[in-house]
Formats: structure tokens, C-alpha cells, sequence
């Protein structure tokens, strides 16, 4: 019999079939995770997701205090509750540049980089630090970057800043912002199909015959992760083809009481929780099958029309942050809740003796702290091990010390991928405790 070992691709694991590349998640029958920059163990790789809400939280209610399981959520984090010791609560940072125009274009463009920002209608930020890590180890996997978003782009200028400052916080390049998926289907071919288009054939039904065979080549414990897998994938596939089907319009209010074309099949889905839920577990399907080790996923924009029928609020995002109300709250746990679901997700997957959540760094963040426009300090949840360099179940509160910059708190984290920059953004200092 063959040994595990010896299977053909064993530096990284894959089904293959018409137009399909499906990878394999971390199996223990199998050394799989292979390539320049992973240790000689086979360990999984280390992932970065961030996670982006806009139009900021409510203003008594993000916040938290001591430590582990003592650690006391406001109201806003309530849904991070069973991930208090994986979690670090960060307070104090800001982006000086993003100061200048104190309006939403303004302290958007420039979340993840702390550049300064072109106005008068040119286009210039900074490249993000999600793809300075996704230049780095993007070579080892299928996509590069999985850059999702819940919202389209807002076109226009406000406050002579382009609009699409407030529509993107992941930048390639200075002049860039990295293109944004919207489409659940597209970004789940990008996963597993070659084209990167949407086909008529099931991605399971493509690769069937060889994980068949592949099936028998490995432990009884990987057939269980397998099927488990492989299930997951079929049921993202089949609410994919449900997404949309209500007609619940969920942003902005169109001059049509109804549409006056069909609407088609494969586009962005009409329920907003559905979405939102099915980007989620998009993004957990890549990290598991490392198809990409960088995610960042924008809910919304910050100048955000969205609206949330699910919980009976039929008010514009942008407006509810205005009010600071109970419904305001609840849009606020809405989007945490998000994040939750994708830790508890990730934690629930064993690779080795950790579990994907201890191999990633989850982070969430939105460019001001509350709806009133307040960036004079930006709301950051760290959630996961990152391999084993994060502590979780502390509050760091940077608000009285010297090194208040967020582009500190990226320094930190590019360390942790190996990547060691002088200086970055306005910062060429690290945060210690991180």
C-alpha cells in the first residue's frame, strides 16, 4: 500500500478535475503546508483576516476592562463573549493624517496605512499592510489576496475626497485600491475553479472520482475531516444558489417599487445576513484550504446605506450612527456577530494541536469610533494566536502613552509574518505589548 506520505502532491494536497482545483485541508496522514517560508514541522501556516465595519459603534457601549474570563464586554462586544481570553481590546490608536479632513473619505482611505490622502479629485493613498503580508507569502497559494466586500462601491466626491476612500481600505498600491469581490458565487470560484468563473458544474461533482480514490489513502481520522470539508463546501454551493431568491433590498431605496428587468441569477445577494454569512464562510473555506493566507472583508462602506429589515430597523446605516440608539446597538452586534462566527468557525477546525483560530489573527477595526465622526481614536479587536505570538484576554489602552500611531500596531504584526520594516506609515516604532 502506498504510504501517506508518498501521495502524489504531498507538499500541498489537491483534487483535480474538469476546470477544478480543490486544496485539502491540514490533515495528520499527510505533510502537507510545504513551501519556502513554513517550518520544518509542517505546522500550518499563519493567516490575517481584517475585518472592517463602517460608520463606528456606539459611544458607551465599545468597550471592555481586566482580564480572561473576567474581562467585562460592553454591550457592542457582547457577541465576542466565549473569546475573551483569545482576544485583545485596543484603545487609543490613531491615524494623525486621517485627521485632516475629519469627514468619512478622510479617515477611511488610509485605515491600514496612515498615508496621507489626495483630495481634489486625485486618487492616492498608501499601499495597506494586508498585502504588504499578501506580496510576501501570496506567492504560495492560489489567490494571492481575497479581498470581499458586502457593499458596492460609492462613486462621487465629498468634501473634495473622492468617495472611494470611503469604499475601500485595502490598497495594492498607492494608486490602487485591490479590487473588491461582491459576488459570493465569483469569489468561491476563485477558490476552487481554474477559470475563475462561474460554471454550471458543482465543484464537488468536478472532483468526485479522485477524492474517491484519495479517500482510501488516509487515516480514519482525515476521512472524517474530509467528509466534514466536503460537506461544508456543498452547503456554501447550494446557498449560493438560494442567495437572493427573497428580493429584500437592503440598501439603497431605488425610484422602483419593483425591478423592471429580471433579476439575475448569480448576483449580489438581497439579504444582507445572508451575505454577510456567506462571505464569512468564504473566507473561512480559504484559510482552511490555504487557497490565500490574507483575507480582508469590508460589511460595509463607511458612508453606508445599508439597511437591516432581519432586525426589524429599516433605517440607512449612515443615519442610524447619527442616533446612537438601541437600534444603532443592534446593528453594531449584528456585525460583531460576524466575527464571532468566523472564530468560532476557525476554532472548530484542528489542524495539529491547534486549531485554525490559533493559527490566524483576526482583526476588526472601523475608522472611527463612533458615528459622530470621532477617529481621534479607532476602535481594534485582535482575536486568535497568530501560531502562538499572541496573548489574548488583555485590554491595551494606549490613550495616555507617547506611541498612540496605528501604523505601531501594523509594525507589530508584520513582525509576526516575518516581515520587518523600519518604518511604515507614520510609525517607525512597535507596540511592545502586542
Amino acid at each position: 500500500m502506498r504510504s501517506h506520505n508518498a501521495h502524489p502532491n504531498s507538499r500541498r494536497t489537491f483534487l483535480r478535475g474538469l476546470g477544478v482545483t480543490m486544496a485539502l485541508p491540514w490533515m495528520e496522514s499527510l505533510s502537507v503546508w510545504g513551501d519556502e517560508n513554513a517550518k520544518p514541522e509542517s505546522q500550518a501556516p499563519v493567516r490575517l483576516a481584517v475585518l472592517f465595519a463602517g460608520n463606528g459603534f456606539h459611544s458607551t457601549e465599545w468597550r471592555a476592562k481586566g482580564t480572561g474570563k473576567q474581562m467585562e464586554l460592553g454591550q457592542v462586544l457582547a457577541p465576542l463573549t466565549d473569546f475573551r481570553e483569545r482576544m485583545l481590546f485596543i484603545r487609543g490608536l490613531y491615524n494623525a493624517e486621517a485627521l485632516k479632513g475629519n469627514i468619512h473619505s478622510s479617515q477611511t482611505g488610509n485605515l491600514l496605512s496612515g498615508s496621507p490622502l489626495a483630495n481634489g479629485g486625485r486618487i492616492r493613498s498608501g499601499t495597506s499592510f494586508d498585502q504588504l503580508v499578501a506580496q510576501q507569502y501570496g506567492p504560495s497559494t492560489k489567490v494571492p489576496s481575497l479581498v470581499l466586500g458586502c457593499e458596492r462601491s460609492v462613486p462621487g466626491i465629498h468634501k473634495n475626497y473622492s468617495l472611494l476612500y470611503s469604499s475601500h481600505i485595502s490598497w495594492s498600491s498607492p494608486n490602487c485600491p485591490t479590487p473588491l469581490e461582491l459576488y459570493p458565487a465569483l469569489a468561491f470560484d476563485r477558490l476552487f475553479k481554474d477559470d475563475a468563473e462561474k460554471g454550471d458544474k458543482s465543484v464537488l461533482d468536478a472532483v468526485i472520482t479522485e477524492g474517491k480514490r484519495f479517500r482510501r489513502d488516509i487515516s480514519s481520522t482525515d476521512r472524517r475531516k474530509l467528509d466534514e470539508y466536503l460537506n461544508s463546501v456543498r452547503e456554501v454551493e447550494r446557498r449560493i444558489e438560494r442567495a437572493g431568491k427573497n428580493g429584500e433590498l437592503q440598501g439603497w431605496r431605488p425610484t422602483l417599487d419593483k425591478p423592471n428587468i429580471p433579476r439575475p441569477a448569480d448576483g449580489v445577494p438581497q439579504n444582507i445576513a445572508e451575505h454577510m454569512r456567506l462571505m464569512c464562510d468564504i473566507l473561512v473555506l480559504a484559510f482552511q484550504t490555504d487557497a490565500t493566507r490574507v483575507c480582508t472583508l469590508k460589511l460595509n462602506n463607511d458612508i453606508s446605506y445599508l439597511r437591516f429589515p432581519h432586525l426589524g430597523i429599516d433605517v440607512g446605516h449612515h443615519s442610524l450612527s447619527h442616533q446612537n440608539n438601541a437600534d444603532y446597538l443592534k446593528v453594531n452586534q449584528f456585525f460583531v456577530e460576524q466575527l464571532g462566527y468566523i472564530a468560532r468557525k476557525l476554532d472548530a477546525i484542528q489542524e495539529g494541536e491547534r486549531t485554525a483560530l490559533d493559527n490566524s489573527m483576526l482583526m476588526f477595526c472601523s475608522s472611527m469610533l463612533t458615528g459622530g465622526h470621532d477617529a481621534t481614536q479607532l476602535p481594534v479587536v485582535l482575536l486568535g494566536g497568530g501560531g502562538g505570538q499572541i496573548h489574548g484576554g488583555r485590554v491595551l489602552d494606549y490613550r495616555d502613552k507617547p506611541n498612540r500611531k496605528m501604523c505601531s500596531l501594523y509594525l507589530s504584526l508584520l513582525d509576526k509574518y516575518g516581515i520587518h520594516l523600519k518604518e511604515f506609515g507614520d510609525s517607525n516604532q512597535r507596540l511592545a505589548e502586542v
